[in-house]
């Protein structure tokens, strides 16, 4: 299953390294803040979050856990939902104001992801654009550190706490783009479950299928010998490709997404389910922080971009609002079939971590036995049916393949090659399942 797939290629990567923050994870973490604060020398904080989690218990446990420690904090949770360019500077504005000797997040994505573009731009300067690569920006290199970051994850979805990358969204272009960086990653992250106890049934579905498609995506990812060897280990990025080390997170993400999800969705009671989708959402991180994502994310991002007066159950977001983790699962059906052409073992490998019935069939049948497995799990939690449910139609079809076809970093990752057309395909399938 292992050494077969990344055989050496001409030209290609012969190495490949692995970065993860120091990890603490269990109930009851949180409290641990402060003193993991100060044994980094910390003495004076920005802590970032946003609104809503600022009025309640969770930020409250961080929030006495640094005063038991006589650490000197500012909250700052101005944070959009899904964070753009003008966020991020207003962020970067407040830390630079703040003169802090470190920073804490704790929230999703949204909250962990502008903490990190902030420090970017406090440190370095310039704007957030100038990061992104090129065509979208300027590919302005990161050129070294920045402040020390304790990254607190309160949904089951992100993974961010683990990664060396922000995803932002663009106010002029509309769409979300990815910034990478050894430099950004996170000093340390800690992942408490009890976080997740009061989440809706719509959200942890939404964080699961984030989860899983993280893990399915850095498991059927283009190997890491097959992009272009870079020989100067400071300009090497973790967006590197399928590698043994993302493997194996990745599996073990893929086995708890088969096993707890439906059950973290249907029971909010059940602490069994939701811990280890808490586990599986940090594991998946770890693996796509070192391998990077591919198509079904790429595609996500044209559905965001396009979205038309639409909201969703359980999210306190005005319209348009798609939540992440359903903006990848409603096309990922359709585009597994794509790539399982290519590398239909592996394909068939990560439909049986999440328990697909594949009795009967053999490799070449591997795209469908996973798409179905997908489809059952998108069912049996309620989420929607395709793109048709969350406002396309095959109108806008063409105008999605353009929209997704600029995220050119997450294509070269895929195992198959895409084109225009072929994303037209593929949103074409995604339509509707059943």
């Amino acid at each position: 299953m292992g050494c077969q797939y990344f055989e050496p290629t001409e030209g290609g990567a012969t190495s490949y390294t692995v970065a993860i923050p120091k990890l603490t994870f269990g109930r009851g973490a949180l409290a641990e803040l402060g003193i993991r604060a100060e044994n980094l020398g910390l003495r004076k904080i920005v802590l970032f979050t946003d609104a809503i989690l600022e009025q309640g218990p969770i930020l409250e446990i961080a929030r006495q856990s640094l005063k038991k420690q006589n650490i000197e904090f500012t909250v700052f949770s101005d944070i959009k939902i899904e964070p753009d360019d003008d966020s991020v500077m207003l962020a970067a504005t407040a830390l630079k104001e703040a003169q802090p000797d470190g920073v804490i997040s704790v929230g999703g994505g949204s909250v962990i992801d502008t903490a990190k573009a902030a420090m970017l731009i406090a440190a370095h300067g310039g704007h957030i654009k100038e990061y992104f690569a090129a065509p979208i920006g300027s590919g302005k290199p990161i050129p070294g550190p920045v402040l020390p970051h304790i990254a607190c994850a309160t949904t089951s979805g992100t993974g961010s706490e683990c990664t060396s990358i922000t995803v932002i969204r663009i106010n002029e272009l509309n769409t979300k783009f990815v910034v990478a960086s050894p430099h950004i990653l996170p000093t340390i992250a800690i992942v408490d479950p009890q976080c997740c106890d009061s989440l809706p049934s719509n959200v942890v579905a939404s964080c699961g299928f984030d989860l899983l498609c993280h893990a399915l995506e850095c498991y059927t990812a283009r190997a890491y010998t097959e992009h272009a060897e870079i020989k100067d280990p400071g300009a090497r990025q973790l967006i590197q490709g399928a590698n043994p080390f993302s493997d194996l997170s990745a599996q073990k993400a893929l086995e708890i997404a088969g096993m707890y999800l439906k059950r973290g969705v249907a029971d909010n009671t059940d602490t069994t389910a939701r811990d280890n989708l808490m586990w599986g959402a940090t594991l998946a991180g770890i693996a796509f922080g070192n391998s990077g994502t591919h198509l079904p994310h790429a595609m996500s991002y044209g559905v965001t971009h396009l979205m038309k007066d639409i909201t969703s159950k359980d999210y306190q977001v005005a319209s348009p609002f798609i939540p992440h983790g359903i903006s990848v699962i409603v096309s990922a059906p359709s585009i597994f079939k794509y790539t399982a052409v290519a590398q239909p073992e592996r394909h068939m490998q990560a439909a049986g971590f999440l328990n697909a019935d594949a009795k009967g069939a053999d490799t070449k049948d591997a795209g469908e036995v996973l798409s179905k497995r997908l489809i059952e799990l998108m069912r049996s939690t309620n989420i929607p049916n395709g793109l048709n449910a969350v406002g396309f139609n095959n109108g806008h079809i063409k105008a999605l393949a353009k929209s997704s076809f600029r995220q050119q970093r997450a294509l070269a990752n895929a195992p198959r090659e895409s084109n225009l057309v072929d994303l037209e395909n593929m949103y074409s399938g995604a339509l509707n399942y059943w």
